[in-house]
């Protein structure tokens, strides 16, 4: 199997996500002038970026992201969209993406499985789970027909689904501690010694939430495959 990837920086790249799954994901990296493609190959990843959603002229291949995305899951590829991604994926099926009137959510974050979560393909043992967060933008009302999974106590929407293959997450299962500790250095958030150190103490947690999660992502792009899912979005 292929996944294509989409890279929207160089500081948010794949991190955990390249190593659990393996040798299979192609980059695509549009800030560097690669074509952000029309299709997917057998999955696809959109991955965060300091960018808003809607800030098409500061980056401008998200329009083609979201048409990507849209794509994707009205073909039943399987996708997972994170944070910037999430939002994205959001906004191409007419939910609202803002800025959050909570303020940034960052560190290491407590977030909890819905009802929904219970027999979802991905999330089915998340639980009370911690997750890496770094955002302001949130996904303030969901696509119709996304089934809600995760919530969180500084801003509800976290993790939903949309048709039978793909997830958003508004958070970043894929961050390591040294790619937080990178965003927090360039941001010069005050608090940035306690956000590093309270994410490098969550390592072991959050790679046994996540990595089952991409490796069950994994399974859903090997049992699909190509073909598209009649009726189901």
């Amino acid at each position: 199997m292929r996944i294509t990837v989409i890279e929207h920086e160089a500081d948010a790249p794949l991190g955990y996500l390249g190593g659990w799954l393996g040798p299979v994901c192609d980059v695509v990296r549009p800030y560097l002038g690669e074509e952000v493609p029309s299709r997917a190959a057998d999955g696809l990843i959109v991955l965060g970026g300091e960018a808003a959603a809607w800030e098409d002229e500061r980056c401008p291949w998200l329009p083609a992201t979201r048409d990507l995305l849209a794509r994707s899951v009205e073909e039943g590829t399987p996708t997972l969209a994170i944070c910037l991604g999430a939002q994205l994926m959001t906004l191409a099926f007419g939910g609202t993406v803002e800025r959050g009137g909570a303020g940034l959510e960052v560190g290491a974050c407590e977030v909890v499985a819905l009802p929904a979560a219970a027999t979802d393909p991905l999330l089915s043992g998340a639980g009370t789970a911690v997750a890496v967060q770094y955002h302001q933008d949130v996904m303030a009302r969901l696509p119709e027909g996304a089934v809600p999974l995760m919530t969180g106590a500084q801003y509800p929407n976290q993790a939903y689904r949309l048709g039978e293959a793909a997830w958003a997450v508004q958070f970043h299962p894929e961050a390591t501690p040294e790619i937080f500790t990178s965003w927090t250095t360039a941001s010069g958030i005050d608090s940035a010694r306690e956000l590093n150190a309270a994410v490098v103490a969550a390592e072991e947690a959050l790679v046994a939430t996540w990595r089952p999660m991409a490796e069950a992502f994994g399974r859903v792009i090997l049992d699909l495959g190509r073909e598209p899912i009649q009726g189901m979005y």
